[in-house]
């Protein structure tokens, strides 16, 4: 009876989860968009779901969110829509792959902390900020590796090296993601543990 209850609960917390990534991906919440910069929060139900539920719950929900994103390409992200033309089977890779990791390392890092902090707040900001910097490092890493060229075209000044035209283009998004990412990830994640109940202990 028990497992019974707990799988409910899963499946109960992973709906909503999911729910709330297409609410955000399709509206105005999840995206500020500001000609080929994209700032996403999307991130956050994801790592909540790695810490309630586990790195495989993570891994999950963050593949939710890659597709969410590949789909954006069809019309809704300047970017995609680039990248789509250009390979559609690598705009999906870059969109769905990065995401997937995303999600299961996070949970993965909350596990590893949550063993040994003594605060019971670290492993939460740890694995929420983790949640935003894996997703820029995954997601811009595999546009260098698999769109090279593409990328080199944008920056358009054969000076400019793809690493140095990469980091300028993230670091406009990237600190308010993380910023976002960890206090609004760690008093969610941390409040929802609480009120839910942990999951059977570091499955």
């Amino acid at each position: 009876m028990q497992d019974s209850k707990q799988k409910t609960r899963t499946l109960t917390q992973m709906a909503l989860l999911v729910a709330i990534i297409l609410l955000m991906a399709f509206t105005p919440i999840g995206y500020l968009k500001v000609g080929l910069v994209e700032i996403t929060f999307i991130m956050i139900p994801v790592v909540v779901g790695a810490i309630l539920i586990g790195p495989g719950a993570g891994a999950i929900l963050g593949g939710v969110f890659g597709l969410t994103s590949f789909i954006q390409c069809f019309g809704m992200s300047p970017l995609g829509a680039m990248l789509l033309q250009t390979n559609w089977f690598l705009t999906f890779v870059v969109c769905f792959v990065p995401r997937v990791l995303m999600g299961w390392l996070s949970g993965v890092i909350f596990r590893a902390l949550y063993k040994v902090d003594k605060t019971k707040l670290v492993s939460f900001a740890v694995a929420s900020l983790s949640g935003a910097v894996l997703n820029t490092i995954f997601f811009v890493g595999a546009l260098g590796v698999l769109f090279h060229n593409t990328m080199l075209g944008m920056a358009g000044d054969a000076k400019v090296s793809l690493l140095t035209y990469l980091t300028s283009f993230v670091t406009i998004n990237s600190v308010l993601e993380c910023a976002v990412c960890l206090v609004v990830g760690t008093a969610i994640a941390k409040a929802l543990y609480k009120s839910f109940g942990r999951q059977k202990e570091q499955r």
